[in-house]
C-alpha cells in the first residue's frame, strides 16, 4: 500500500483483507528505522512500544481505527511509553495508567506504537526555546528541509505524519501547538474545544488552554481521529457536508512573509471560485498587553496544575516546579545546554491562582471572546494565513517565528476550537491556512475545513527530504 495512503483508505484495506494491522505497523516501523532514526535522520519518534509487534495480530477491522499505527505526543500517558513531555526529571517515573486518550484509542482499535518528540515541557520553558528539542528526543528535524524547524511544540507529531511515518497522530496545543507543526510540515491539525477532550493522564500547562487534538493528513482522517478522542459522532459525516458557506475572512491574519500572504490571496480567489461566500472581516490585532496577560495566566496556572499532576504521579523529589528547576540545574549540561528556564523562574515568582491571577485572566478572556464574537457575528466561520514558511532551527538562539500571523491568540485564551490545513509550497515549504469557529462547533469547523481542501485540491503533500 501507498506509503502516503489516507487512514480511511488504510482502513478500508483492512476491512477489504487487501492489508492488515500488522502490515500497516510493520511499514511504519521500517520507515521509523529508515528515515527517523537513520538515513534523513528526521528524529521525530521519541520512543518506541516494546510491545507493539506482540499485539499487531490483536486487531478488529470492524472497530473505528481497526487496527491502524498511530503515534502520541510525549506528554500524553500510555503504558509503553515514557511520558516524559521530553525532560529528563520525569524519565525516571514510568508510566503506569492510560490516559483517557490512549483507553479511548486503544478501544477504537487503535495501535499505538511510539511517543513523538515535543518542544521541552511544550515550550513553556523559555522565550529562547528552539521547538522541537527535548532534553530526551534531541532535535526534530522538517521533512522538506532538515535544517529547518518542525515547528512545535507537538512538532514530532506533525513531522510524522508529513513524512509518511504513520497516517494519524495525536498532538495537543496550549496556544499555536498544533496549528504550528501542521502549517510547518503540510498536514491537517485541530484543537477542538478546551475541555471536549479529557485530560486525564496528560502533563499540563493550563487547564484553561489545554487540549489534546489530532493530526493527519487529511480533513477527513483528523475528523476520524478526533470523534474518537472526544468520544463523539458526527465529525466525520460533517467533512461531507456541501451546504453553503459564509467565511469570514480576517486581513489581520497575515504572516508580513510576502509570498504565503500572496498563496493566501490566491487561495481566496479559489474558494470564490468553489461558491464559497467570502466577507472581509475587519479585526484588530491585540496588543502587548494582551500577549502579557496570556503568558502570566499560563504561568500561573502551570504552578498549580503541575504539582497537582505530579502528586499523582511523582513522589517527594518531584512534587513541584520548583523540583524541575533545580533538577534543570544539577543537569546544567543535559537540560539547559541550548537555554535556560526563565518562564519557570517567573512562574515561581507569580505562584499559583490568586486575585492577580484572576484579574488577569478575567481581562485576558474578555478580548478574547469580545473579538471573536465580532468576527463570527455573521459568518460560519474565519480564516486567515497562519505561518510563514518553517525558519532555520538555531539552538540556542530561539525561534523565528516573528512573520506569523496572531490568528491561534483569541482562539487560544477562549478555549475554542481552530484548524490548519495546508495551503500550498513556497520556497519549497508547506504553509497553511488557519480555520476558527465558535465554542463546541467542531462540526461547522470541519465541514468548512473539507470544503477548503476541495476548493484546493492539494491532495496529500509529500515532502522532499532535502538534507
Amino acid at each position: 500500500m501507498d506509503i502516503y495512503a489516507s487512514a480511511h483508505d488504510q482502513i478500508m484495506a483492512v476491512r477489504d483483507g487487501k492489508s492488515s494491522s500488522r502490515q500497516l505497523i510493520e511499514a511504519s516501523l521500517d520507515r521509523i528505522e529508515s528515515i527517523d532514526s537513520s538515513g534523513y535522520e528526521l528524529n521525530s519518534v521519541l520512543a518506541l512500544s516494546l510491545q507493539v509487534r506482540e499485539n499487531a495480530e490483536q486487531s478488529d477491522a470492524t472497530l473505528p481505527l481497526a487496527g491502524l499505527p498511530i503515534l502520541i505526543k510525549d506528554n500524553i500517558e500510555a503504558i509503553g511509553l515514557p511520558g516524559t513531555a521530553g525532560s529528563l526529571a520525569l524519565s525516571r517515573y514510568p508510566v503506569v495508567r492510560d490516559s483517557t486518550i490512549a483507553s479511548r484509542l486503544r478501544a477504537a482499535g487503535a495501535k499505538i506504537i511510539g511517543a513523538t518528540n515535543l518542544s521541552e515541557w511544550a515550550n513553556i520553558r523559555s522565550i529562547k526555546s528552539t521547538s522541537g528539542w527535548s532534553g530526551v528526543g534531541g532535535l526534530t528535524a522538517n521533512p522538506w528541509k532538515h535544517a529547518h524547524s518542525a515547528g512545535g511544540s507537538s512538532s514530532g507529531s506533525g513531522a510524522a505524519i508529513s513524512a509518511g511515518l504513520v497516517s494519524l497522530a495525536v498532538g495537543t496545543e496550549t496556544d499555536g501547538s498544533i496549528v504550528c507543526p501542521a502549517s510547518l510540515n503540510g498536514c491537517v491539525g485541530i484543537k477542538p474545544t478546551v475541555g471536549s477532550v479529557p485530560r486525564m493522564g496528560v502533563i499540563p500547562i493550563s487547564a484553561s488552554q489545554d487540549s489534546p487534538g489530532s493530526m493527519a493528513r487529511t480533513v477527513y482522517d483528523s475528523a476520524l481521529l478526533l470523534e474518537v478522542m472526544m468520544g463523539t459522532s458526527g465529525l466525520v459525516n460533517a467533512t461531507l457536508e456541501k451546504s453553503s458557506l459564509k467565511i469570514g475572512v480576517v486581513k489581520s491574519w497575515l504572516t508580513t512573509h510576502e509570498g504565503t500572504d500572496a498563496l493566501f490571496d490566491g487561495a481566496l480567489t479559489q474558494l470564490g471560485n468553489s461558491g464559497i461566500t467570502l466577507v472581509n472581516v475587519d479585526l484588530p490585532a491585540s496588543d502587548e498587553a494582551v500577549g502579557n496577560d496570556e503568558v502570566h495566566v499560563l504561568l500561573h496556572e502551570l504552578v498549580d496544575d503541575l504539582a497537582s499532576y505530579f502528586s499523582i504521579r511523582c513522589d517527594s523529589k518531584l512534587s513541584s516546579l520548583a523540583d524541575v528547576v533545580r533538577f534543570n540545574r544539577e543537569n546544567v549540561d543535559t537540560e539547559l545546554q541550548y537555554f535556560a528556564q526563565e518562564l519557570f523562574e517567573q512562574a515561581l515568582e507569580l505562584g499559583g491562582r490568586g486575585t492577580e491571577y484572576a484579574e488577569k485572566r478575567a481581562r485576558n478572556l474578555a478580548w478574547a471572546e469580545k473579538t471573536l464574537a465580532l468576527g463570527l457575528d455573521s459568518v460560519d466561520v474565519l480564516i486567515g494565513a497562519s505561518f510563514a514558511p518553517a525558519w532555520v532551527s538555531t539552538l540556542g538562539k530561539g525561534d523565528d517565528s516573528s512573520r506569523s500571523s496572531w490568528i491561534t491568540k483569541a482562539p487560544a485564551i477562549a478555549g475554542t476550537p481552530i484548524g490548519c490545513l495546508p495551503m500550498g509550497i513556497i520556497e519549497g515549504l508547506p504553509v497553511g491556512i488557519g480555520i476558527v469557529s465558535r465554542k463546541n462547533d467542531e462540526a461547522r469547523l470541519i465541514a468548512a475545513m473539507a470544503q477548503i481542501e476541495r476548493s484546493l485540491a492539494l491532495g496529500i503533500l509529500e515532502p522532499t527530504f532535502i538534507k
